[in-house]
């Protein structure tokens, strides 16, 4: 399933940039804000698809930030942000390597089963007392493969209840977790959002 992710990102990368910015209400500022609120000055952030690099170039006015993401084209907009071009699900980092670890938006092109051994190695590579903040699709969605903004992409999620219970299970204390629902340009949706500390 990443190759037909990657191969989608490949083909949209600018027009994803211009959708992006047609959303409404999208959450993700004000919970970049809570993380940034919690961290200090030069701590040691990865976000995990992080895509043509819009909020890690936030993050990275106060915080040492790394960039990962699957598609080359995505990585080549993201200027002025240290990258990896990798799939963050088979990614290995050295242990309490991290302050903090992100996501926004992009679990949901993880295979669902794939989630609990990916957050258990997150929490591995967090520093004691270090953050995790990520948004989760909430469908119970075992895989879908579909036409996508012009492109074929792949989807998958758990419910509420069992994000949360898997975020736990790999050593995460939950200090916020909201479902929070928006508009995308075809429509209403909603994300689980979760801050957790190792």
């Amino acid at each position: 399933m990443s190759e037909i992710v990657r191969e989608g990102y490949q083909e949209i990368a600018g027009a994803f940039d211009e959708w992006k910015g047609r959303i409404i209400d999208d959450p993700r500022q004000e919970w970049r804000i809570d993380l940034e609120r919690r961290l200090p000055d030069g701590a040691r952030v990865l976000e995990l698809g992080c895509g043509s690099g819009e909020d890690a170039r936030a993050l990275a006015q106060r915080f040492r930030v790394t960039g990962v993401d699957i598609s080359s084209a995505q990585l080549a907009l993201a200027h002025g942000v240290d990258v990896i071009e990798a799939d963050f699900t088979q990614l290995e980092l050295p242990d309490a390597s991290y302050d903090a670890v992100v996501s926004f938006y992009a679990l949901n092109h993880v295979p669902r089963e794939q989630l609990p051994p990916l957050l258990s190695r997150i929490a591995r590579w967090l520093a004691p007392g270090g953050w995790f903040m990520a948004a989760f699709g909430v469908g119970d969605t075992e895989a879908w493969v579909g036409d996508w903004l012009d492109t074929t992409m792949f989807f998958s999620s758990w419910p509420r209840e069992t994000n949360s219970r898997i975020v736990a299970e790999a050593g995460l204390s939950i200090v916020r977790d909201e479902v929070v629902r928006f508009r995308e340009p075809e429509g209403e949706v909603e994300f689980q959002w979760i801050l957790a500390r190792a």
